[in-house]
């Protein structure tokens, strides 16, 4: 790449300004969220913190504006990247490869990002648009929430490193296997066809990619940007909402009566439970470690957290505008297999 090409013209400077500022006010808002959230749920509708529907609404107000700001943000980081990158040569160097370790790099970056279920759709979507083969890129967003290093400091101060490397290994092995099987059953064919009508449309050759202008990548950031967040917004609303719904109104002891039990269908029924929840790795381990000082066993705690995590009902929502039933379907008994298997690994080595 010429360095003229590289330089800022006169011509480009308005965008950069535009960029710019967007940025400032995408920083400003997604900071102050949580206070926009309390205000409005407990000053101006004068909802109490300890109250159900207090609970749930301002987990709603809260996490749709992330979400959204999050979605937003990363498609268009993402879609800008891609036009400085060759995403033939990007998909050719992974297949050369292999799958094990193509699988292996997506699940150790997944453990690395700070991401929730809903949170590693954008990411996953601009795998899809890379070309990245889809086993590799569900490695990422099965790995992605599931490990969290919030999470593994809580495990390892609560419960020892044993546990705390148990807990990183499984869910590096559940995304790397799950990303192995699920690429092997070749489904690229159950992905909505505008994820790739998006790349084919705003990602072009390396050759003509050089040639553009900043104003003419922002351009197509933007554009991405605007057809994805406008294809799957209502989804994320659907998704937020129940998963608040369940946040505020669905009681501890309810889950503390089935996961006290030793029975073998303890952790199936764990795994059940966790699917319809919405919560982060860290925001969960709270409940962990109360449902293990009741009795519940340790791998049956975890098999619940890993659910809850990485199979979480808002995210297949989301993830429906995205991806045909049959795909989700699939990628749910697939990483739910996994989590069963690791709860009774867990239950027998600890």
């Amino acid at each position: 790449m010429r360095l003229s090409r590289i330089v800022t013209s006169r011509d480009d400077r308005p965008a950069f300004i535009i960029v710019g500022v967007v940025a400032v006010v995408w920083l400003m808002l997604y900071n102050n969220l949580q206070h926009i959230a309390d205000w409005l749920t407990y000053s101006l509708l004068g909802l109490s913190p300890d109250s159900q529907l207090g609970e749930a609404l301002n987990f709603f107000i809260y996490d749709v504006p992330k979400l959204l700001l999050l979605l937003s943000g990363m498609i268009f980081l993402i879609t800008f990247v891609q036009t400085f990158i060759d995403t033939e040569k990007v998909r050719s160097l992974v297949e050369r490869r292999g799958e094990g370790i193509g699988n292996v790099m997506a699940a150790v970056f997944g453990a690395i990002t700070p991401f929730c279920s809903c949170s590693s759709v954008p990411l996953f979507i601009g795998f899809v648009q890379a070309g990245i083969p889809l086993g590799i890129t569900f490695s990422f967003l099965i790995t992605s929430p599931i490990m969290n290093e919030v999470a593994f400091v809580m495990l390892l101060g609560l419960f020892g490193w044993k546990v705390a490397l148990l807990y990183l290994a499984s869910g590096i092995v559940i995304g790397v296997v799950s990303g192995l099987v699920l690429g092997r059953l070749k489904l690229e064919r159950y992905v909505e066809p505008f994820v790739y009508e998006i790349r084919a449309k705003h990602v072009q050759p390396d050759a003509v990619q050089r040639k553009l202008s900043w104003l003419e990548r922002f351009g197509q950031a933007a554009d991405s940007t605007r057809e994805i967040v406008g294809k799957v917004w209502l989804f994320v609303i659907i998704g937020i909402g129940i998963g608040a719904f369940i946040h505020g109104f669905v009681p501890e002891d309810a889950l503390t009566g089935i996961m006290r039990e030793r029975a073998w269908w303890s952790v199936p029924a764990a795994v059940l439970l966790g699917i319809p929840l919405y919560s982060n790795a860290a925001g969960v381990i709270p409940i962990i470690s109360a449902l293990l000082g009741k009795g519940a066993a340790l791998g049956t705690a975890l098999a619940f957290m890993m659910a809850v995590v990485a199979l979480s009902l808002p995210e297949m929502i989301i993830l429906r505008k995205v991806l045909k039933p049959r795909l989700i379907a699939i990628f749910v008994g697939v990483v739910a297999l996994s989590i069963v298997l690791t709860g009774y690994l867990f239950n027998l080595v600890v």
